[in-house]
Parts: structure tokens; sequence; C-alpha cells
């Protein structure tokens, strides 16, 4: 029998790439952490819904319905919930300042953190030159991604029968090929400048499925990553600082995903630092 963990409070939530309608989505991954947590801002920094998918296929099982209704819920109990949406669910970009059911659609916004420092956040997408310049190409690498996630299911079936933690084929296939373009790193400068421009501390985006916390050239990067692979959100606490959190990595793949302990950041980001000065002398 599962042992429930208390609430964790926390001022806001940063969330992408949930990818609801496609049939790699952790939505039972991602309904666990959003027990867990409960804070006064949800940010859904786009690709929630994965509109690509359901206009070629429907696939709209419970957990998908789950997903939205506990948003909802959490909308209605007072939560403020922001959706920037992404290229995948690019639709909602013709609604900016319309609300659905308490949530409200943004373009990106200004963020504002409890310490005062400003972060720029968007999905990202605007950024990526092959789903910027050449949407025929960026449609097919989203088939090949497809063929690597539906590859992922059947080895996480496979290593959950022989009781193996949960491991993502398609995120270190998709790193070996980033890693070998160098597109990550050009992604992170290319949105920090962004950032710049706009004259803010950070930007919080997602888009390229891959999490991190780090300085960019003076500018605090943050991706929350996504919930097709890695299973990643960020939190900012009550102080201003920030954590990356790394669901996934708590599940035996024996396991039903339902904690048995408090989840531990995997990386932290103190309020403490200065990022003005590290701009200055960068």
């Amino acid at each position: 029998m599962s042992i429930e963990t208390e609430t964790r409070h926390v001022r806001t939530l940063f969330i992408s790439d949930v990818h609801l309608g496609s049939k790699a989505a952790k939505t039972d991954f991602l309904l666990d952490f959003l027990r867990y947590y409960e804070a006064e801002t949800i940010i859904l920094v786009g690709d929630i819904v994965d509109g690509w998918r359901l206009k070629r296929s429907w696939y709209w099982p419970q957990g998908c319905n789950d997903v939205v209704q506990k948003l909802l819920r959490k909308a209605r109990k007072g939560t403020r919930i922001i959706y920037i949406p992404g290229n995948h669910d690019e639709f909602l970009r013709d609604f900016p300042g319309m609300h659905f059911g308490g949530i409200e659609v943004a373009d990106r916004m200004i963020f504002e953190t409890a310490d005062k420092k400003r972060y720029l956040v968007l999905h990202g997408d605007q950024f990526d030159v092959v789903v910027r310049n050449a949407r025929l190409l960026a449609y097919l690498g989203d088939w090949a991604y497809d063929m690597a996630i539906a590859i992922n299911v059947v080895l996480s079936a496979v290593r959950r029968r022989l009781g193996l933690r949960y491991w993502s084929f398609s995120a270190w296939a998709k790193l070996q090929v980033k890693h070998a373009v160098n597109f990550i790193g050009e992604f992170q400068k290319v949105v920090a400048e962004e950032a710049r421009r706009n004259d803010v501390d950070g930007v919080i985006c997602g888009h390229i499925h891959h999490a991190v916390m780090e300085n960019v050239e003076g500018i605090h990067y943050i991706n929350t990553g996504d919930w097709v692979e890695s299973c990643t959100a960020v939190v900012e606490n009550f102080d201003g600082s920030f954590e990356l959190i790394e669901w996934g990595k708590r599940y035996g793949a024996a396991t039903e995903p339902r904690l048995l302990a408090p989840m531990e950041p995997i990386r932290g980001f103190s309020s403490d630092v200065t990022l003005a000065a590290e701009r200055q002398s960068a």
C-alpha cells in the first residue's frame, strides 16, 4: 500500500511539452506531480496539447481528460493558470488575452520572481530554425521522433517487466544527434539573446525537451523539459529560488506512479545569484 506524501506548496510551477494526444504523454506521472504540488501560479509553457498528432490520428484517452480536469479544478480553487502556446498547440495563438475555464492565454510574458528578478517566458519554437524556416522538414522530423517514441514505449514495457528504472531511448537518441550539430547550445544562445533584448534577467522556455538551468552569457536560461521523456518541471519557491524537478526518476519500473517520499530537486538555482554582475563580466 502506498504512503501518501504531504502536499508541497510553492509560488510557481512551470510545465511544458506534455503533448496530450500523443501516446507517449506520461499523463500518470504528471497527475501524480500535480497532486503533490500546489502553486499560486501555474505557467504552461507550450505544447500542452499535441495538435499535430491529433490532426493525423485522434487519440485522447482518459488520462488526457484527467490532466485537463485537474488543471481546471486548480483554476477553480484559485490557482492562476497561464497558457503560452507552442508550435504543436499553435491554434491557441489566435486567442491572446482570452480565458478558457479560468485559464489565461498569452503569446509570451514577463514573469517577476518573488525576489523581483524578471524572466521572459515563451515556448521557444520561434527560435528553432527548422520549425521557423522549413515547416515541411519540421513535420518529417516530428515523424522520426514518433518512431523513436514508439521504440521507447516498447523498451519501457520491457524494463518494467525486468524491474528496471524508467529510461528514455528517445531522449538518449535525440541528444546524440543534437550534440553532433550543437543544436542545443545554439538554441540556448539565441533564446538568451532574445531575453537580453527584452532587458530581463533570464528566460524560461521549453520546446527542445532538454531540461536544464544554467547561465548563458549572463542570462539565467531555464528549460522546463517535457512529459514524454524526462518528466521534468521547474518550481519557483517563495524566496524566488528555482528548482528543476525530474519526476520520472522517482519510479522504479515495477512501481505505480505514487511517490513513497518527497522528490528532491536535481538542480537548484539560488535567488542570491547576481545575474547582472555575471552579465557585466561575460
